[in-house]
């Protein structure tokens, strides 16, 4: 097996169209300016059945308590955590990014720091 650490940007993949067999992605999603740009790029250099293996924290459900309380801590959340959006709905994002499979579970964390609770883990494939 070879593996190869690949320098990166926060939008950019410092490597070659359809390169990559695998692309793992911890907590990125939340923070980006553009999400859409970095999944965009995910793709971009995964190869033909390459997989995107990631684990993010998600929204909660609009209405939900859980919700107001995202609401209610984004500015500081934002601002204390480099940028970290509680209130990015990232599940949807992976969905629309034009993956050819995505197997993703949903889970909550059961933690303190209650705006990042309801995560997500999965995989996409090109």
């Amino acid at each position: 097996m070879h593996s190869t650490r690949v320098p990166t940007t926060r939008s950019a993949l410092a490597s070659g169209r359809s390169s990559a067999d695998l692309v793992v992605g911890t907590l990125v999603l939340c923070t980006v300016d553009d999400p859409e740009r970095v999944l965009a790029e995910v793709r971009r250099v995964l190869r033909p059945g390459g997989r995107f293996v990631f684990v993010e924290h998600i929204a909660a459900e609009a209405g939900s308590g859980l919700r107001r309380v995202q609401e209610a801590v984004h500015g500081a959340w934002h601002w204390c955590f480099e940028g970290c959006n509680t209130q990015r709905e990232t599940d949807r994002l992976i969905e629309a990014a034009g993956f050819r499979e995505v197997r993703m579970e949903h889970y909550r964390l059961r933690s303190p720091f209650l705006p990042v609770n309801p995560q997500i883990a999965g995989v996409a494939v090109k």
